[in-house]
């Protein structure tokens, strides 16, 4: 058997691994790190993804699905799939102009994008040069001010959907930017300069066209002064002392829908749907902040429970396969959101590099939605999985918790 290579082209390019590996090959370590990597040991990091290999597909055969369709309704509008893309920053680092990129795929599959404040394009420029489904993710800084005329912003962009982070009141320990000695605004030292240099095609880039920004932010962050507040300055900004009565505001002043990101237990998931938020997301945002955090996959369930079918719940990280995606929504999710998996895709490689990560994660959906006799997103139950090492389900709901049955709109034909 021929030895597995990092691929060189997008076009060789079959799966998100390999779209992993194509932007590892063509980013510096400090770079792809920071995309890459999680907080501390980056034990949450891995378990995101471990939680889906917790489950077997047990699938149905003899029906009907040569017409299979992943088309559905996602948050009150038509989607391509069952998917959002999630926010993440600074993605113009890795390739210039990668956040539209991101956006034009995902409004070409039909499913929303979201902007995050971090981004390095400009909240007007996703509206007017990337026409689709958009969403605006809100990190709560302690410039309320600020913060504020970000939200504004955005309501004038005619983003139909704010997020607001909630699991972020102080940035996480990733270890790899530490010894990268990565940090946003970049600092130059004699190690990230030969790492720079040994990528030079993306270095002569930086070079002429100059370090991106994050645009939304301009005029708020100050300068680092230390490695440590260097390393962890994606949380200088952020507002710890951001509460419950503050996420009401917000509530009161965005006129449209709301999603609440960045939940991982089933009564602030049930005070949330008491207060009117329209979603919620199950998030340990990435495993990039809290080291030993709750799988968002294993605490799905619980966040169920607690919302008792009065909101629609999606959940993110560690979705690396289209399979990952039906065992999601099968264990209840209404949707999901994409991260890394398209990330990877838009740093190694632009639109083109996006669109392949979304089209091999949608063909490995409708793949597994064949091979499982579930003809339409509405047919991924519960009752087409196994736990890894049961034969058969269990006879009784006592001997695994159920999960609650979730609300799917009619698909879109």
């Amino acid at each position: 058997m021929t030895a597995w290579r990092a691929p060189r082209r997008v076009a060789d390019c079959y799966s998100i691994a390999d779209l992993r590996a194509l932007a590892r090959r063509r980013l510096p370590r400090a770079v792809f790190d920071f995309y890459d990597g999680g907080a501390e040991d980056e034990r949450t990091l891995a378990a995101n993804a471990q939680a889906y290999a917790q489950w077997r597909f047990a699938p149905r055969v003899l029906v009907d699905v040569a017409a299979a369709s992943s088309a559905c309704a996602l948050l009150g509008a038509a989607a391509g799939m069952p998917a959002a893309i999630a926010p993440t920053g600074a993605a113009g680092f890795g390739c210039r102009n990668a956040d539209l990129a991101l956006a034009t795929a995902a409004a070409k599959l039909g499913i929303p994008y979201t902007l995050s404040s971090s981004a390095t394009t400009a909240i007007e420029t996703i509206a007017t040069r990337a026409p689709g489904r958009h969403w605006f993710q809100a990190y709560v800084l302690r410039n309320q001010d600020f913060f504020w005329q970000l939200i504004e912003r955005a309501h004038h962009a005619d983003y139909e959907a704010l997020v607001i982070t909630v699991d972020l009141p102080v940035g996480g320990k990733r270890e790899r930017d530490f010894h990268n000695h990565f940090s946003i605004p970049f600092r130059f030292s004699a190690r990230n300069m030969l790492d720079f240099a040994s990528r030079p095609r993306w270095a002569l880039d930086m070079l002429v066209r100059g370090m991106p920004v994050m645009e939304n932010l301009r005029g708020l962050e100050a300068a680092a002064t230390s490695a440590t507040a260097i390393a962890s300055s994606v949380g200088r900004s952020y507002d710890p002392s951001f509460d419950w009565a503050r996420l009401a505001q917000v509530r009161d002043r965005w006129p449209r829908k709301l999603i609440v990101k960045g939940v991982s237990r089933g009564d602030d998931a049930q005070r949330l749907a008491k207060m009117g938020v329209d979603a919620i997301v199950v998030s340990n945002h990435g495993g990039r902040q809290l080291d030993g955090a709750v799988a968002s996959l294993e605490a799905l369930p619980e966040v169920l429970r607690g919302v008792a079918g009065r909101v629609p719940v999606l959940v993110d990280g560690g979705i690396r396969r289209g399979s990952d995606i039906a065992r999601a929504l099968a264990l209840g999710a209404h949707g999901v959101l994409l991260g890394r998996a398209t990330l990877y895709g838009a740093v190694a490689a632009g639109e083109e590099g996006a669109q392949r990560a979304l089209g091999i994660l949608h063909d490995e959906l409708l793949r597994t939605m064949r091979l499982c006799g579930a003809p339409g997103v509405q047919h991924l139950t519960a009752d087409l999985l196994r736990p890894a090492g049961e034969a058969a389900p269990p006879e009784q709901p006592a001997c695994r918790e159920r999960v609650p049955a979730r609300h799917i709109e009619p698909a879109i034909s």
